[in-house]
């Protein structure tokens, strides 16, 4: 499977998920307008390749602009940003992302401007280029806490398809298979996108991983019966005391796990920490069409007019957390800390772009 979203003749390049695992289809988008849409409807998603996208999308702006000088192409690219950042508001990777190709603009001492478009997709490609290396790095970093024979509970989908390739909390799951260990994946179904019925056992079936799909509910009671051994889910932003927003549903797992005894780890790169938001309750969370819990897929299933309710992330407190695995390492508590280390190492590492 090729990443989840390329450039490729100008234009993006990213695999619908809305319609895996059934057909696979790569729709092209020449325009940041569309790519925001795609986002908004779930073409994309997953907050590292939100943030890819994101970072695309700009680049799509800067190669359209009629602009002639430096200050219309950067107005351009701060309207480009608003409408994009809009799309989804929880995942921090997005806004993370048109931030840095707009702040990368306007530090650019290029004065033609076919350079700085050059420049710009340039940056968004490095953007891409650096989310594969930071999967892989996490990989290696949570397969450590990965004990042989284990089995592992996810949430949602966190794997190649959430970001641009390798994954997240799937990466932890490769990273441990290829470091021989034998592992098993009860995979979460997601209601009600079901992401990981339709994605990540998808994913884990084209590796050849060992793993069974599970309706959300089964979830409590594989813990109580001791059939569970790591619970591992990503996230869409994290505060700095180290609160968790992620995929509906990962809240309620992580107080099972701490009622089980079992532990717990986000798993999640530094571009989605948020050390501007001082907890959890500062996120945003982003509410979604009533149509997703009412329809699986093109078959409604619940009555005409039904009142529902459908938030798109919870937040899981950082105490349920054992810890949050990033490219830098595993943080531990006091998170406060450890993100903030975990967030400055990376800075330094790329130099901070």
């Amino acid at each position: 499977m090729p990443r989840t979203l390329w450039w490729e003749n100008n234009q993006l390049k990213m695999i619908d998920q809305r319609i895996l695992p059934l057909r696979y289809e790569v729709i092209s988008y020449d325009d940041h307008h569309a790519v925001a849409a795609a986002i908004s409807d779930m073409v994309v998603r997953g907050a590292p390749a939100i943030g890819a996208a994101g970072g695309f999308g700009m680049a799509l702006a800067a190669l359209h602009s009629p602009a002639t000088d430096r200050a219309g192409l950067l107005a351009e690219l701060e309207q480009a940003k608003s409408v994009l950042d809009a799309a989804r508001p929880t995942a921090v990777n997005l806004s993370w992302a048109t931030a840095r190709i707009l702040n990368y603009a306007r530090r650019s001492v290029l004065a033609d401007m076919a350079e700085v478009r050059a420049a710009v997709l340039a940056e968004a490609q490095r953007i891409a280029d650096e989310d594969v290396e930071i999967n892989r790095r996490m990989g290696a970093f949570g397969a450590e806490i990965v004990p042989d024979q284990a089995n592992i509970l996810t949430h949602c989908n966190a794997g190649s398809l959430a970001t641009v390739d390798y994954g997240t909390t799937l990466g932890v799951v490769r990273a441990a298979v290829a470091a021989g260990k034998r592992v098993h994946v009860w995979v979460d179904e997601t209601r009600p996108r079901l992401q990981g019925a339709r994605l990540t056992a998808w994913e884990l079936m084209q590796d050849g991983i060992a793993m069974t799909l599970i309706a959300d509910n089964a979830a409590g009671m594989l813990m109580r019966l001791g059939k569970v051994d790591l619970v591992l889910f990503g996230a869409d932003r994290v505060a700095a005391n180290g609160d968790v927003a992620n995929k509906i549903g990962s809240y309620k797992l992580a107080v099972i796990a701490r009622e089980n005894g079992i532990p717990c780890y986000s798993v999640v790169p530094t571009p989605t920490i948020d050390l501007s938001l001082a907890h959890g309750d500062l996120i945003p969370i982003e509410e979604r069409s009533a149509r997703e819990v009412t329809h699986v897929g093109a078959e409604q299933i619940a009555p005409d007019g039904v009142p529902v309710y459908n938030p798109a992330f919870d937040v899981t407190p950082h105490h349920y957390l054992t810890g949050i695995i990033t490219e830098e390492g595993i943080c531990y508590p006091p998170f406060a800390v450890s993100l903030r280390r975990a967030v400055e190492m990376a800075e330094k590492r790329r130099g901070d772009r």
